[in-house]
């Protein structure tokens, strides 16, 4: 029972999976649907976090929108999210930035990777 469901799994996951890291600064491309029409929709924030192994593996990236932060969480595998374009690397030392949901302004910033 378990090789089949491994065998199913594998066929569901992404051959090419875009490589970025907590802290990274990301601008997903995601597709909407809207009645019978179908758009691409960018969100543009910093990854707290990923989690999860092979298709059920999950990313969460978290923006401020007027004032109020905004999180979205992506299967990393999923037919929705088009693609994951890293605008910069960022430098932290913690695998979950939960302690940026406390933080506005300059604060909640993550300093850049220069490498």
């Amino acid at each position: 029972m378990n090789d089949i469901i491994k065998s199913i799994e594998e066929a569901q996951m992404k051959a090419e999976v875009p490589s970025f890291n907590v802290g990274d600064t990301v601008r997903v491309s995601a597709k909407i649907k809207e009645g019978n029409r179908e758009r691409t929709q960018v969100f543009e924030g910093t990854v707290l976090k990923k989690q999860g192994t092979g298709v059920r593996a999950t990313f969460t990236v978290r923006k401020i929108s007027n004032g109020v932060g905004v999180e979205k969480t992506w299967p990393l595998h999923s037919p929705i999210v088009e693609k994951v374009d890293v605008v910069r690397r960022g430098k932290v030392r913690r695998a979950k930035l939960n302690y940026l949901r406390q933080r506005t302004g300059k604060a909640a910033k993550v300093k850049e990777l220069v490498r």
